[in-house]
């Protein structure tokens, strides 16, 4: 088969020798047509008179060939398969580019925030938007502290970054007139934050942002997503639900007559999560997002107030009030955990105050999150830990358990805690001939609550652990030291407290052996008496958890002498027998007693980090499977008491009446399920 080209230049060859018509054939056309077979090659019908070539005999000369090269055009295209495409092939199409991400102004007011710039700001930093399409307005006023070096250093290096910065910093006065200390909200400094506030929105509109997002410079947006994600809600004024250690977040659910907080229901399923999503409230705070593109946006101020305002002068409230007026809802999500905020201080409390209660807000969040990293580009002093004036401070952790070791130990570190990591025996890696070569036995009768059995290996490793603590205080002479367990969370103001305990403790010159600070109480219906002239300081009576404790020298030495070790019990319930604090066991059965000194401080200093019904708890010392709750009515010596354990469903029927009926104790045990 001849190739294409050679076929296409044979066919034109023929055209070209073709014999044009006589005027006879061209006086029998038609009148009304002319050159139909040209008309019918442009795709129509032309007119006679309107032929492209002059005389008729000239067109019917030039039809020939024309006609010719279309039929070799339509012969090629037809030998060609069908494989031809448009002059524009489709593959050739170039796709619409995406949309510029909007323009962000980003508003940050700080006043006395040096403590917590560095991690703010590190989370500001790590917000996933294009950093040329943000825009920084930072404004500081009346600091005592060095918020404003702080921020300038921090805008000199990141400068280039960003889209724009303006910079607005007030060096003097250091206070307001009408303040009563730095905590103090006067209507001076309302009114000069609603100043701030309204210059940072009218920039926003004079360099025709989309966003404006205002943020406090003690929230820690954790969540580097959250900017976009309050961007896709496409709300008017819309603010993240940020977390904190109690029930305060940043918005209201509902708003009194005069402005004033009101309690809702609706408020404490929102704050924990229990019903998720976006919601219509009253007040957002602190941090929140306003959608310049609305138009009902034009009509909002935070400064002067509305002329028909006349609510409480406080900013919040005023720009709620702002937005009511201008017929926009606020809402709050909380779909996600975006950040964290610290709970608002009482008007009295000092610098000192905030910037403990700032660094627990940085404790909390490492309870289930990655710590919160400074900013890099700022200089931040080292800490220098110290330890509280114990002689030690002992953490006991389990070698494989490095997520506890490496939080305890960062938790540690912020509040300036030094301590020696104790390695925790692991009871699981324990076979028969290391507990019979340790000279291990356990208590006649006991069976543990959980399992029915005499102890978990966890159990064992656990009391192998404290006991080697018991040891190192005895052999290095150590006065006094403090024993932390790895799974703790430290309470607010917790170093301070600490130090304070132990100085009133030494004013006195009070006897003590062991002093719980992190425990739970089982007698709850007995007050426990009060030590005179130490505040906060009880003597304690039976408790369960050994998360951290105060130990003197003498105290170690009688846990010592006791020989625990030929009648285990677990620890929790060894320290109460030895206490002689225990409901139901008698002490003097299997233990030789002298006089103990069992004190607790009436707040507990710690809580659980990680409780039995997280998902992410994983419990070293039981293995707890379908759990309920077991409550125990005890008779010994005619005295009733009460108390109740977790337990696995599994050994309900036989295990506490038997150990309980062990030691002459009449029990009665009853059970429900936990919904």
């Amino acid at each position: 088969m001849p190739s294409p080209a050679a076929w296409l230049a044979r066919c034109w060859e023929r055209a070209a020798r073709a014999r044009p018509p006589g005027r006879s054939e061209a006086r029998r056309r038609p009148a009304g047509l002319a050159l139909v077979s040209e008309g019918r090659l442009r795709g129509r019908l032309l007119p006679a008179g309107k032929a492209a070539l002059g005389a008729p005999g000239e067109a019917m000369a030039a039809a020939g060939p024309r006609r010719g090269a279309w039929l070799a055009l339509a012969a090629l295209l037809a030998w060609s398969g069908g494989r031809a495409r448009g002059y524009f092939p489709e593959e050739r199409w170039v796709p619409e580019s995406p949309a510029r991400p909007p323009r962000v102004l980003l508003a940050l007011l700080a006043r006395n925030a040096a403590h917590s710039l560095p991690a703010a700001l590190g989370c500001l930093e790590r917000l996933r938007h294009p950093k040329d399409r943000l825009a920084l307005w930072v404004a500081t006023d009346h600091n005592v502290d060095n918020t404003t070096a702080v921020l300038r250093e921090w805008l000199m290096n990141v400068q280039n970054m960003y889209h724009s910065v303006e910079w607005r910093p007030m060096e003097q006065p250091r206070s307001y007139l009408d303040e009563e200390g730095p905590k103090h909200w006067s209507n001076s400094r309302y009114e000069h934050v609603m100043k701030l506030r309204q210059a940072a929105l009218q920039s926003a509109r004079d360099m025709w942002a989309d966003y404006i997002l205002f943020v406090d410079a003690d929230n820690l947006l954790t969540n580097p997503d959250t900017l976009g994600l309050l961007i896709a809600e496409n709300k008017t004024v819309v603010a993240p639900m940020l977390d904190s250690r109690a029930a305060y977040s940043n918005f209201w659910c509902g708003m009194t007559s005069q402005g004033y907080y009101k309690r809702t229901p609706a408020y404490i399923p929102i704050r924990k999560r229990d019903r998720q999503g976006c919601f219509a409230v009253p007040m957002v705070h602190s941090t929140f997002l306003i959608n310049l593109q609305k138009e009902a946006t034009r009509s909002l101020v935070f400064y002067p107030p509305h002329p028909d305002y006349t609510w409480a002068f406080d900013d919040i409230i005023v720009f709620a009030f702002a937005c009511r007026q201008a017929e926009v809802q606020m809402y709050v999500c909380n779909k996600e955990v975006y950040g964290f905020l610290p709970v608002p201080l009482r008007s009295h409390s000092t610098l000192r105050d905030e910037v403990e209660s700032f660094m627990h807000v940085q404790l909390e969040v490492m309870v289930k999150n990655p710590p919160v990293e400074s900013s890099r580009y700022l200089s931040v002093p080292p800490k220098i830990p110290d330890k509280m004036g114990f002689d030690e401070v002992f953490m006991i952790n389990l070698k494989r358990r490095t997520d506890r070791r490496e939080r305890m130990l960062r938790a540690l570190y912020e509040q300036e805690i030094d301590c020696k990591v104790v390695e925790a025996v692991d009871g699981k890696a324990m076979n028969t001939s290391q507990v019979e070569a340790l000279g291990i036995k356990m208590l006649p009768g006991y069976k543990d609550p959980y399992h029915g059995r005499p102890l978990t290996k966890g159990e064992l490793g656990c009391f192998l652990s404290h006991y080697k603590v018991w040891q190192e205080v005895v052999e290095r002479g150590l006065e006094k030291s403090v024993v932390f367990e790895d799974d703790l969370r430290f309470e607010i103001f917790f170093k301070r407290r600490m130090m304070n305990l132990i100085y009133d403790l030494e004013e006195e010159g009070l006897d003590w052996d062991l002093i719980y600070i992190g425990r739970k109480r089982m007698q709850v219906e007995h007050p426990e008496k009060a030590v005179p002239h130490v505040r906060n300081l009880v003597e304690a009576d039976y408790s369960y958890w050994t998360l951290a404790y105060v130990i003197s020298l003498q105290g170690a030495q009688k846990l010592l002498d006791a020989q625990p070790l030929s009648k285990m019990l677990p620890v929790d319930e060894f320290l109460p027998v030895m206490f002689d604090k225990h409901p139901v066991f008698c002490p003097g059965m299997y233990f030789l007693l002298g006089k103990w000194f069992l004190l607790s401080c009436s707040l507990a200093l710690f809580q659980v980090g990680f409780y039995l019904l997280w998902p992410c708890h994983l419990s070293e010392a039981k293995n707890t499977g379908q759990l309920k709750w077991i409550s125990l009515s005890v008779v010994r010596s005619g005295v009733a008491s009460s108390r109740g354990c977790w337990t696995a469903t599994s050994i309900v029927p036989d295990c506490w009446p038997g150990w309980l009926g062990l030691m002459g104790a009449r029990v009665q045990a009853s059970e429900e399920q936990l919904h």
